[in-house]
């Protein structure tokens, strides 16, 4: 399954921006971020009823870009407030999810779960197989 993400915060860059009503908007200066950080637009999560989450692994891409991506898993969290884990048809390497992992407090329990899984989370927000 392929998704488009828009990235609110660049993999290496301490910016984060949140998308709002189409734009971007400066929201935090923080530790750099592991991946390329942002949401799905339009497909909103009830844990949070915000967007989705999503982080696209490969190069940084700058604050804004669209990118489309397979569904490569999610991460899984506690609190319910996963991420899409989203790449080029590539699986993913391991350097960058256990820095993605460990990027989450211990209290978060963070774990990767497999394509099927995440697939099966979007099945439940209503996305079509």
């Amino acid at each position: 399954m392929r998704l488009s993400m828009v990235v609110e915060w660049s993999k290496g860059s301490p910016f984060r921006y949140a998308w709002k009503e189409g734009k971007l908007r400066l929201v935090a200066v923080d530790q750099p971020a592991p991946v390329n950080y942002g949401l799905i637009p339009g497909l909103i999560n009830p844990a949070d009823g915000e967007e989705v989450d999503a982080v696209y692994l490969g190069p940084p891409l700058p604050p804004g870009t669209r990118v489309e991506g397979e569904v490569v898993g999610m991460v899984w969290l506690a609190d319910g407030d996963h991420k899409l884990v989203l790449a080029d048809a590539t699986l993913p390497k391991d350097q960058e999810l256990a820095p993605l992992l460990a990027w989450f407090s211990p209290e978060r329990q963070a774990r990767f779960l497999s394509p099927i899984e995440a697939q099966a989370f979007l099945v439940k927000l209503g996305l079509p197989r």
